[in-house]
């Protein structure tokens, strides 16, 4: 394949990593625009997280065996069909004003995004230079970064209005005025999704005109691993206690950086009185760019320190972070739950790389494994949203808390390990 082609599959691949991040950091938007629009609990508006997540947990496993048969790029077109299918389904769920329209339409995209995933990780490893694996996948996540930073930035300034009704503002107005102003809430997000619907086809027709080299990377013992019947293979791999401690891991961070990103406006409205455009516009966004340097630093970190030392570190100082938001009030609690994003960058790529070590032929089931693993941003969320309702939204941050928690006792059981080679990152 010609230098220029494979300049041109990369570049395509690379804002892959932008799409879904810009996608998957919108949904901390979505969160506190859908409650108005739809009149929601705390719990019953963290299911957009549910929605969301739940893809990753039943897509990872079909969307390897589809682009075995049919390869990387008809996996990356699929993908990318469903996430712009199910942007433009937001219009008719705004125009009708349901709830379960909305959720549906989240779930078509994060389907695509399962498969934008499972294929693009890999596969910006195997296209090039073997030499320059590492380099490229590191400068393709660094626009996932960028895109959580973009994101609520975006979403802020076209989806949210700053308009949140009183309990006696909205017991004053009649039931036509409600349902206008309502209907009005649910319908800024119409042509945003309609333009990242548009965008994201656009980027389909690229690829699919775009020539991508063959891959040829299964090893013979991979081929013989592969003719064994699937169950049998997950069974093997359920027996392996470092995977399966990995997934866990997984759950739990994943369940807690949807936790952290999903109910921060709400948690910057009520404990220091901050608006939802201020939360959306500069905090949020300030937030994420201290998670894409804290991915930069811990990089560089940890050229000179252990990995799993460094995940140890991070893990107890983010612990000491949350009790501190859930007792601190006003400005001081919001700065205190911004940090933890910053050492929160390193945990999902070191998790996933010491869950997979040593697994050979295996490798990429148990890769699909960990990343089912990201189910735990579907349950967790909805955890906290029943705290929050039954209690507060500040003594509810505690569930990630316990995430911290859960990762910490496994970094501690992987102390042993020495050398980690970094392969992903969400």
């Amino acid at each position: 394949m010609s230098k220029n082609n494979t300049l041109a599959a990369v570049a395509l691949i690379t804002s892959l990593f932008f799409i879904w991040g810009f996608a998957l950091n919108l949904n901390p938007i979505l969160i506190p625009h859908l409650k108005k629009a739809c009149q929601l609990t705390d719990f019953q508006s963290s299911l957009i997280d549910s929605a969301s997540y739940v893809a990753y947990f039943l897509l990872p496993i079909p969307a390897a065996q589809f682009m075995k048969k049919y390869g990387y790029k008809g996996g990356i077109i699929i993908g990318l069909l469903l996430f712009s299918v199910g942007a433009l389904l937001f219009y008719p769920a705004a125009a009708v004003r349901n709830y379960a329209f909305f959720l549906s339409a989240l779930f078509v995209v994060f389907s695509g995004m399962a498969f934008l995933e499972t294929a693009a990780n890999p596969l910006i490893t195997l296209i090039g230079d073997p030499k320059g694996a590492t380099q490229r996948i590191n400068f393709s996540q660094s626009f996932n970064g960028l895109a959580a930073t973009v994101a609520p930035l975006m979403g802020g300034t076209f989806i949210l209005s700053g308009k949140t009704l009183t309990a006696a503002e909205e017991k004053g107005m009649s039931a036509a005025q409600l349902n206008e102003y309502l209907n009005k809430e649910a319908s800024s997000v119409q042509i945003p999704f309609v333009v990242i619907s548009i965008v994201v086809f656009l980027v389909t027709l690229m690829v699919w005109r775009t020539k991508f080299p063959v891959i040829n990377e299964e090893s013979s013992d991979e081929v013989l691993n592969e003719k064994r019947p699937l169950g049998a293979r997950i069974a093997e791999l359920v027996k392996n206690k470092q995977l399966m401690s990995g997934v866990v891991a997984e759950f739990f961070y994943v369940g807690g950086q949807a936790c952290l990103s999903s109910f921060f406006i709400r948690f910057s409205e009520k404990v220091a009185q901050i608006s939802e455009k201020d939360a959306s516009q500069i905090y949020l966004p300030l937030a994420f760019a201290g998670f894409m340097a804290g991915r930069f630093i811990g990089t560089f970190l940890m050229r000179y320190f252990s990995p799993v030392k460094l995940l140890v570190t991070y893990s107890i100082i983010n612990i000491i972070l949350i009790i501190s938001a859930v007792n601190l009030s006003g400005m001081a609690a919001v700065y205190t739950l911004m940090a933890v994003w910053f050492f929160m960058s390193i945990m999902f790529p070191t998790i996933f790389s010491l869950s997979i070590r040593d697994l050979g032929a295996k490798t990429k089931l148990g890769s699909s494994l960990v990343i089912m693993g990201i189910v735990g941003g579907a349950i967790m969320p909805p955890v906290m949203g029943r705290i929050s309702d039954m209690a507060n939204i500040q003594l509810a941050y505690l569930v990630p808390g316990i995430s911290f928690i859960m990762i910490l006792l496994f970094a501690i059981n992987n102390l042993r390990v020495k050398k980690v080679a970094i392969v992903a990152g969400h």
